[in-house]
C-alpha cells in the first residue's frame, strides 16, 4: 500500500497539485482532495478494499458536486445482525445519559437552590446552559468522529462525563455547580451525534429509521424518566445523589464502549492526512475539525426546515417537562417531589411505545414510495411525519395547557396527553434524523451534528423561558405558542418534502459553479507557471 501511494503521488500534474493546495486551504468540503487522483478510477466497490486509503464509503469524495450519494448495500454487511443489535442497544444506553442529566434535576431544583443559597430560577438557568452548550458541542464532535472515528471519541467522552459529573456531585458552590453541570453538557451530546452516526455507518436506508427508534429512545425516554427518578432520590436521600448515580452509569458506559463498539466509520478522514508535511497537514486537519464546517451545511434549505421541525418537537418537550412541579404540584395539591415526578411517567411510557412502531413506519413509508417510483428520494421519508407533528401533537398540547389553565379534566386528561405526546414524538424523530444521513450520507456526522445543535439551542430557550413565560401569560396561552410552533414546522416539513430535492440540485449546482471556476483559475495560472519555467530554461540553454 505504501508503494502504491508513492507511486500516486509521483504521477500528480503539478497543476492538480497547486489546486490541492489551495483546496485544502479554503476547506473544500470533500477534505480528500490529496486522494483526488485514486478515488477517480472507475471500478466495482468491494468490501475487500474498505480498508485503503481510497473509500467507496459515504466519507468518501466520490460525486464530490452531489449532496447525495447512493452507498454500495456490501458496505452494510460488515457486521452480523446480532453485533448490530448489541451496538444499538449499548448507544441507545449511551444516549440516555445526557438528556436524562437534563431532566433528573427538575424535581430537586428547590433542595439545590436551599444548598446554594439560591431562587429556583437560577437553578433553572444552569439547565438552560445545560441545553445550550448541548446545542454547541455536536460542532465539535461531529467533525471529529468523521476525522478520528467513532469508537475513540465516544470512549474518551464517556470518561470525561464521569469525570464532570462527579464533580458536580462534589460541587462546594454554585459556580462549580455551574462549571460541572456545562462540562458534563459538552461531553454528554458527543454519545447523540456519534450514535446516530453509527447507525449510519452500519444499516442500510431502508432500515435504518428502525435502528434509529431504538437508538432515540433512550433520548426520549431519558427525560421523561429522569424527573420521576430524581424524585424518589430527592424524597428519601439528598440531591447529590443523583449525580453519584449519574457517574456510575457514565462508567458503565465507558466500560462498555471499550469493549462492545467496534469503529463503524467507513473511512477516517486522518487517513488522508498520511504523507502530507507538518504545515500541510496542520492546514487540511483545521479545515476538517473547523466547527463553521457544520454551520456551512445550512446553505441547504431541506436542513433548515428539518432542523426547525426537530428544535419545535424539542421546544415542546422541554416546555412540557420542565415546569411540571411547579404548575402540577399546585393545581393537584401535590405536596412531595415524589408525587409530581409520577407525571413524568406518562410521555417515557409514551415514547417506549412509541419506539415499537415510529421508526418501522418511517421505512414502510420509505420503501412504499421507493416502490412506487421506482427510485428512493430521501425527501419521501418526511410524510412519515407530518400528521403526527401537524395533528396530533398541536392538538394534545392545546388540550393538555388548557384543562390545566382551566381546571377541568381532573389528573387524567393532562395525564393522556402528556402520553400521547409521548407516542407522537417517537414517529416524528427517527423520520428526521434519519432523513439527516440519508440526503447528505457523506456528511453524516456533521448534519446530525448540525441537527442536534439546532434542536439544542431551542431546548435551552425552552427551558429558560418557560417558568417566566407560564407566569406571566399563563399555561394555557404558552401551550398554545407551542402548538403553533409546531404546525409551522409542519408546514416547512411539508415543503422540505415538495421542493427538498430541488433545493438540494440548487445548491450543488451553485458549488458545482464555483468549483469549476476555481479549477479554471488554478489551470491558468499553472500554464503561466510552466510557460515562465519553460522561458528561464530557454534563456540558460
Amino acid at each position: 500500500m505504501a508503494s502504491n501511494t508513492h507511486e500516486m503521488k509521483t504521477v500528480v500534474p503539478s497543476a492538480e497539485t497547486r489546486q490541492t493546495q489551495r483546496e485544502h486551504q479554503n476547506g473544500i468540503d470533500d477534505d480528500a482532495a490529496s486522494i483526488r487522483t485514486a478515488s477517480s478510477i472507475d471500478h466495482t466497490p468491494q468490501l475487500d478494499h474498505l480498508q485503503t486509503q481510497v473509500s467507496h464509503t459515504q466519507d468518501a469524495p466520490v460525486q464530490a458536486y452531489t449532496s447525495y450519494v447512493e452507498i454500495p448495500d456490501e458496505v452494510y454487511d460488515r457486521l452480523p445482525n446480532s453485533r448490530k443489535t448489541i451496538i444499538v442497544a449499548l448507544l441507545s444506553f449511551c444516549s440516555f445519559l445526557a438528556p436524562i442529566s437534563s431532566t433528573t434535576i427538575l424535581s430537586a431544583i428547590p433542595e439545590v437552590a436551599r444548598t446554594y443559597h439560591s431562587t429556583g430560577t437560577i437553578i433553572n438557568l444552569s439547565n438552560a446552559l445545560y441545553m445550550l452548550f448541548m446545542g454547541v458541542s455536536p460542532c465539535v464532535w461531529g467533525p471529529l468522529s468523521q476525522v478520528y472515528g467513532r469508537r475513540w471519541i465516544c470512549i474518551i467522552t464517556a470518561v470525561l462525563f464521569l469525570g464532570c459529573s462527579l464533580g458536580t456531585a462534589l460541587a462546594p458552590n454554585l459556580p462549580a455547580y455551574f462549571i460541572f453541570r456545562i462540562l458534563t453538557a459538552f461531553e454528554g451530546t458527543s454519545f447523540l451525534t456519534i450514535g446516530a452516526s453509527c447507525i449510519g455507518d452500519i444499516y442500510r436506508p431502508t432500515e435504518r429509521a428502525t435502528a434509529m427508534g431504538w437508538f432515540l429512545s433512550g433520548t426520549l425516554i431519558g427525560p421523561a424518566f429522569g424527573p420521576f427518578i430524581g424524585g424518589i432520590i430527592v424524597t428519601f436521600k439528598s440531591w447529590r445523589v443523583i449525580f453519584y448515580l449519574q457517574t456510575a452509569l457514565a462508567g458503565v458506559a465507558a466500560v462498555g464502549a471499550y469493549f462492545l463498539l467496534p469503529e463503524t466509520i467507513h473511512h477516517k478522514k486522518s487517513d488522508d492526512l498520511v504523507g502530507l508535511s507538518f504545515a500541510a497537514k496542520s492546514r487540511v486537519l483545521w479545515s476538517m475539525l473547523n466547527p463553521w464546517r457544520v454551520v456551512r451545511l445550512y446553505k441547504y434549505p431541506n436542513l433548515i426546515m428539518v432542523a426547525l421541525a426537530s428544535s419545535s418537537l424539542v421546544w415542546n418537550m422541554y416546555s412540557l417537562l420542565t415546569p411540571i412541579r411547579y404548575i402540577l404540584n399546585p393545581r393537584f395539591n401535590l405536596t412531595t417531589p415524589i408525587q409530581s415526578g409520577l407525571f413524568y411517567l406518562a410521555p417515557g411510557c409514551g415514547y417506549i411505545l412509541g419506539t415499537f412502531f415510529g421508526g418501522r413506519y418511517a421505512d414502510y413509508i420509505t420503501i412504499k414510495y421507493t416502490r412506487k417510483r421506482g427510485s428512493r428520494v430521501p425527501e419521501d421519508r418526511l410524510r412519515s411525519a407530518l400528521p403526527f407533528m401537524g395533528i396530533m401533537i398541536p392538538s394534545c398540547m392545546l388540550i393538555y395547557g388548557w384543562s390545566i389553565e382551566k381546571r377541568f379534566g381532573g389528573i387524567a386528561l393532562p395525564v393522556i396527553m402528556m402520553f400521547i405526546q409521548g407516542i407522537g414524538q417517537l414517529f416524528c424523530f427517527p423520520s428526521l434524523n434519519t432523513y439527516c444521513l440519508d440526503c447528505m450520507g457523506q456528511h453524516g456526522a456533521e448534519v446530525i451534528a448540525g441537527n442536534y445543535m439546532i434542536r439544542y439551542l431551542f431546548a435551552a430557550m425552552g427551558s429558560a423561558t418557560v417558568l417566566p413565560a407560564v407566569e406571566k401569560i399563563g399555561v394555557g396561552w404558552f401551550s398554545t405558542i407551542s402548538a403553533g410552533f409546531l404546525v409551522v414546522s409542519a408546514g416547512a416539513t411539508g415543503a422540505a418534502v415538495v421542493w427538498g430535492k430541488g433545493w438540494r440540485d440548487t445548491v450543488d449546482k451553485r458549488k458545482r459553479a464555483r468549483r469549476e471556476r476555481k479549477q479554471k483559475a488554478v489551470d491558468v495560472e499553472g500554464v503561466i507557471e510552466d510557460v515562465v519555467v519553460k522561458g528561464k530554461e530557454d534563456e540558460r540553454v
